[in-house]
C-alpha cells in the first residue's frame, strides 16, 4: 500500500464540511466535488493492483481527479460558497499531487 493512500483518504475527510456548504448553494458543483474526490482514492487504489500500462493509467486518472478536485473547491471559493481553503487541506492536496505527478512519470 502506498503511504499516499493515508493522505489521499485524510484530505477527502477534509474536503466533507466545504461540501455541505457547497451543497446548500449548488447541488452540481457538489456533485462534481464529490465525484472528483471519491476517483482519486478509487483510482489510486486500482493503480496500486494495475500492473504496466494500466498502473500508470489509473495514477494519470487519480492526478486528474485531484486537480478537478482542488478546481471545484478554488470554484466554490470563487463564487463565494466557501471561505479560503484551510491549509492542512491545501498542504495534503498539494503533497497528494507530487506524489502522483512522481508515479505517472515513472
Amino acid at each position: 500500500m502506498l503511504r499516499i493512500h493515508a493522505v489521499v483518504v485524510g484530505m477527502v475527510g477534509m474536503v466533507r464540511p466545504y461540501l455541505a456548504a457547497i451543497e446548500r448553494r449548488d447541488s452540481d458543483l457538489a456533485r462534481q466535488l464529490r465525484r472528483a474526490a471519491a476517483s482519486v482514492v478509487l483510482n489510486l487504489n486500482e493503480g496500486m493492483y494495475s500492473r504496466g500500462k494500466n498502473r500508470q493509467a489509473r495514477y494519470h486518472s487519480a492526478l486528474g481527479s485531484l486537480r478537478e478536485t482542488k478546481a471545484c473547491l478554488e470554484v466554490a471559493w470563487a463564487f463565494g460558497y466557501v471561505g479560503a481553503l484551510d491549509a492542512k487541506l491545501d498542504d495534503a492536496i498539494e503533497h497528494a499531487t507530487g506524489t502522483l505527478v512522481r508515479l505517472v512519470e515513472r
